[in-house]
């Protein structure tokens, strides 16, 4: 089968096109004929810092794609051939670059019947680490309009930010603020439902005062940059949570004062090691798909790249290494 993966890690430039066999799916695995792909951070560092394990001579990267069920494992129950569905694969198994992907049921979504491949394919990995920012690290209630505060987003149009957005406004009761330092970034959020904008080029704690907050009680910390810690710090209330995505490499103690919860999200922790509670996904998966078709959430895909192959993927990497990209970057068929 056709795939894109790379020999050496490196540049955009270490993608080719390569033709590698078809997987057999184990117990639990759906063969997935994947239909289109989308283009997370997690592709670009790992295709930047890591060579393929020692045991093969490619690495294949992807991980959300929406596809349809050609072929199931002895031990599969939810779904069955022909079903077309969406999901955000795992970290130890080759990515969804590929004509045909095995991945487990569990972490497998039914795709939203309003949606095409392409616009399915721009929502699983953000939508995971979305709701498990909100609902398992926050702890906040799902669906639950009461009033729970302020809620800052970072880097509100990205990928991860846009679904961020679109569940806090609409399944919570939070205030919630994004940040954004472009016209185009600016509109994006609005779109999605966004009444206040801090501009990130200024330092977060100054941003927000800017537009008439003092402090806010949650922060949804999807990218950061080094020395951020302070004005992160400043920018909370006392007793706040803010949740870390990125590698964070400052010292955490301008938190401690303010007793704030610090708490890691990586939506791939559940599938890395097989948590008792892994079919979680499946389920959140299904959720996000009844919201979309109820017309409560809306796809992020915000450029299609053409065709599923090295040239184009090439493209797709350098605008989401640029820190440039909005939304998704979806890429269908090959």
């Amino acid at each position: 089968m056709k795939a894109v993966g790379y020999r050496i890690k490196g540049e955009p430039k270490v993608l080719v096109d390569i033709e590698i066999p078809t997987p057999m799916p184990g117990p639990r695995d759906l063969l997935i004929r994947v239909r289109a792909v989308s283009v997370n951070p997690v592709d670009v560092k790992r295709r930047r810092w890591e060579d393929p394990d020692a045991d093969s001579d490619h690495r294949i990267l992807g991980y959300d794609a929406a596809g349809i069920v050609v072929a199931v494992g002895r031990e599969v129950t939810l779904f069955k051939p022909g079903d077309s569905v969406f999901y955000a694969g795992a970290m130890n198994r080759p990515g969804t670059n590929a004509e045909y992907h095995a991945v487990d049921e569990r972490i497998v979504g039914r795709m939203p019947d309003s949606l095409t491949f392409a616009e399915a394919a721009a929502l699983p990995l953000t939508s995971i680490t979305a709701w498990e920012i909100l609902f398992d690290r926050m702890k906040l209630d799902y669906g639950s309009r009461r009033r729970h505060g302020a809620l800052l987003v970072l880097n509100g149009a990205g990928g991860v930010g846009s679904m961020v957005v679109q569940l806090a406004t609409r399944l919570t009761g939070l205030t919630v603020i994004a940040t954004a330092s472009r016209s185009e970034t600016s509109d994006w959020v609005r779109k999605l439902g966004v009444k206040h904008i801090a501009d990130h080029s200024k330092p977060i704690d100054k941003a927000i005062k800017a537009i008439g907050f003092e402090g806010v009680d949650y922060v949804a910390a999807i990218t950061t940059t080094a020395g951020s810690a302070p004005d992160i710090a400043r920018a909370m209330n006392p007793q706040g949570h803010v949740t870390l995505i990125d590698n964070f490499d400052d010292s955490i103690a301008p938190f401690k004062p303010k007793s704030i919860t610090i708490s890691w999200e990586m939506m791939f922790t559940r599938s890395l090691f097989e948590t008792a509670d892994m079919d979680a996904q499946h389920r959140l998966l299904t959720e996000v798909s009844a919201l979309v078709d109820a017309g409560v959430l809306r796809t992020t895909l915000s450029q299609a790249s053409g065709p599923i192959n090295a040239e184009n993927l090439r493209k797709a990497h350098e605008t989401v290494e640029s820190g440039r990209a909005i939304g998704k970057i979806v890429l269908e068929g090959f």
